[in-house]
């Protein structure tokens, strides 16, 4: 586990405006830094950093925070992911908490697997551009298969040589120990015997989300038939088959940029497509598709079109795949490619633009495409019918949306031909529920009741009110100012005049003394949780740091603070002032506006008492009780009176 006093290290020293520099191309925008959202497509930027905060806003898409929660955003890294990546872009040691022995024991043997095969897939790269038999072999396979130069160094792409042990040896040599070349499949080992796992064969490294190499797949070159084509890294602790998605490394940020991710059987379905501009692509290794496998890509997008290799055995071992893809609540299309094809051979037979307007125009919804597939195979026969319809039916009911599931039963009852009430109670049947009733059930629920008045979408009063106070509390709570309350007090006379107090306070004194004397509690729990946290390290701290708060809070937390302190910020997106259009910064009357914001949450709690007084009569009661809520109601509604009134004054 990283200490605390690392991840401390890390905050200080790293630059949000140079991290993210490294993936946005920013420009200067007054005191901030602004440039094209990493997140959406756009040609007007909305992307804002602030170098003095150190925190970012996507205004685009509503993301925001701190250098951390960027690259777990951007980079779909974890927490300590991301804490590493910082460290080792700034040269910071990373110190671990006290581990027990078996903990230790645990985190070297797999920091040990890791770097044995960082070091093969460096070992494999060498042999092939540097040996003349990689050359020869390894390198001439490579580009007969339309591989550029670049693309083979993307992909770290190597060649094991043709020799028993050669890859042992060099990694003995190196330091490195046989357990762990066995642990990680390199090398296997029988009795006093050793061999390389890969002998003669093309390697394909296998990353990890975040870059790490965690296992290979190594194509054979030769004829020999007693040799799989194929040979993947056994299972290992860093390398599980069913949970890695060959090419995520590389395709993350394309799948997340294009919200949608393309899925291929092989390796070089994946290097070819990607070689072609089709970047949001990754395969299965040649594994079946896997849960796990589909909650990675889940991770980054919700949608998913399967490839079809253009043959019978491809498409229907792609179909199984689809049912699991489904009940991940995802999204599915299918492009099957014309017969005797695979993405590989049609990527490299075409233009970019070819491809690219071929998976445009070839890109189906799963119901269509398997529906008009299986009716092309049953024809005239009614049972072979009967039986489609119902495996239709099955995958329908893997979708856990209920609006889905009815979209496409209709859509299914229009292109079989047959009546929604039968797919209703067959879908009834298979979740095990009364067919009779089921049906109707089922139908009814999905019917859409239109009210008779549609309500207006309100704006949320206490919300906003709540939110300007955590505003004003972070951007402005140790200044100090003068506060002039105005005071309604009884004069000599008898009479009730306004008199104005003069008060000298720091803003943040001053709101939390006002809300204490109110007996004002905040509804929203993240604000609530805020404010305590506020007014405590306000309250404890001579430098108060807000980009060190955000640190400490919670994901939902740390967005609504990203939020506040960025909302200046929006404004010099549209560069306002150029416009002529003036835009006025709070801090010019900093006293006032807390004062008018304190006033109106108390004119709004008031008026909200008075609503609940006026409905609790509505509802009935004594004569005794209802007497003692009207002098309730008039007390309250006096209050809010004066309120309003000094809320203009203030104004």
């Amino acid at each position: 586990m990283i200490s605390k006093t690392t991840i401390d290290n890390v905050f200080e020293t790293a630059r949000v405006e140079e991290v993210i520099g490294d993936f946005v191309q920013l420009k200067k925008s007054g005191s901030n830094m602004k440039g094209l959202s990493p997140f959406t497509d756009e040609r007007s930027p909305s992307f804002m950093v602030s170098p003095v905060k150190q925190i970012w806003k996507d205004f685009s898409s509503g993301k925001g925070g701190n250098v951390v929660a960027f690259l777990m955003e951007h980079e779909h890294f974890t927490y300590p992911e991301a804490i590493k990546y910082l460290a080792k872009k700034y040269n910071i040691e990373i110190e671990e908490t006290q581990q027990s022995d078996e903990q230790k024991e645990q985190a070297n043997e797999r920091e040990s697997m890791y770097l044995v095969s960082e070091y093969a897939n460096k070992f494999f790269q060498k042999r092939m551009h540097e040996t003349d038999e990689g050359q020869a072999i390894g390198l001439s396979y490579f580009k007969e298969r339309g591989f550029s130069p670049e693309t083979i160094k993307k992909f770290d792409l190597g060649y094991s040589p043709d020799d028993w042990e050669v890859f042992t040896k060099a990694a003995l040599d190196a330091g490195y120990k046989l357990e762990y070349l066995e642990k990680t499949g390199l090398t296997i080992v029988k009795e006093n015997k050793r061999f390389d796992r890969f002998k003669g064969r093309v390697m394909f490294p296998i990353h990890s989300m975040s870059g790490r190499v965690l296992g290979f797949g190594g194509r054979i070159l030769s004829n020999t038939k007693k040799a799989a084509k194929y040979l993947n890294s056994p299972e290992s602790d860093i390398y599980h088959k069913s949970k890695v998605l060959y090419g995520i490394y590389y395709a993350k940020q394309a799948i997340a940029k294009e919200d949608n991710c393309y899925l291929v059987e092989g390796y070089t379905d994946v290097i070819q497509f990607h070689q072609s501009g089709i970047e949001n692509t990754v395969s299965s290794s040649g594994t079946a598709l896997t849960p796990e496998q589909i909650r990675l890509i889940n991770r980054l997008t919700k949608n998913i079109t399967v490839l079809f290799d253009g043959d019978a055995a491809g498409t229907r071992a792609s179909l199984r795949g689809i049912d699991l893809i489904l009940e991940q609540g995802m999204n599915v299309k299918v492009c099957p490619f014309p017969e005797g094809e695979d993405p590989d051979s049609y990527a490299r037979a075409n233009s970019d633009e070819d491809l690219q307007e071929f998976l445009k125009e070839n890109s189906y919804d799963f119901i269509t495409y398997k529906a008009s597939l299986l009716m092309d195979e049953a024809k005239n026969d009614p049972v072979k019918k009967a039986g489609l319809i119902r495996d239709m039916v099955i995958s329908i009911s893997k979708i856990p949306d209920n609006i889905q599931r009815e979209v496409y039963l209709q859509e299914c009852s229009r292109i079989m031909d047959i009546n929604e009430d039968v797919l209703y109670a067959t879908l009834a049947q298979i979740e095990n529920k009364d067919p009779k009733t089921g049906s109707q059930y089922q139908k009814k629920k999905m019917e859409v009741v239109r009210e008779k008045e549609t309500p207006k979408t309100k704006i949320d009063q206490l919300y906003e009110l709540e939110r300007k106070i955590i505003s004003l509390l972070i951007l402005y709570g140790r200044e100090e100012a003068e506060f002039h309350d105005v005071l309604l007090k009884q004069n000599e006379h008898g009479e009730m005049v306004y008199e104005s107090e003069v008060q000298q306070a720091k803003v943040f004194e001053k709101i939390f003394l006002d809300l204490q004397e109110d007996e004002i509690e905040f509804t929203n729990e993240d604000f609530k949780e805020l404010f305590q946290l506020l007014i405590e390290k306000l309250n404890s701290e001579d430098e108060f740091g807000v980009e060190m708060i955000i640190n400490d809070l919670e994901k939902s937390q740390a967005i609504k603070l990203t939020d506040i302190l960025m909302e200046e910020e929006q404004y010099e997106l549209h560069d306002w002032e150029r416009h002529d259009i003036p835009v006025k910064k709070k801090e010019q009357g900093i006293s006032q506006y807390v004062t008018q914001t304190i006033l109106s949450l108390r004119r709004y709690l008031v008026e909200r008492k008075i609503n609940e007084l006026v409905q609790e009569m509505k509802d009935g009661g004594s004569e005794e009780n209802r007497t003692e809520m009207i002098q309730e109601i008039m007390s309250y509604t006096s209050l809010s009176t004066i309120l309003s009134d000094r809320l203009g004054r203030v104004m």
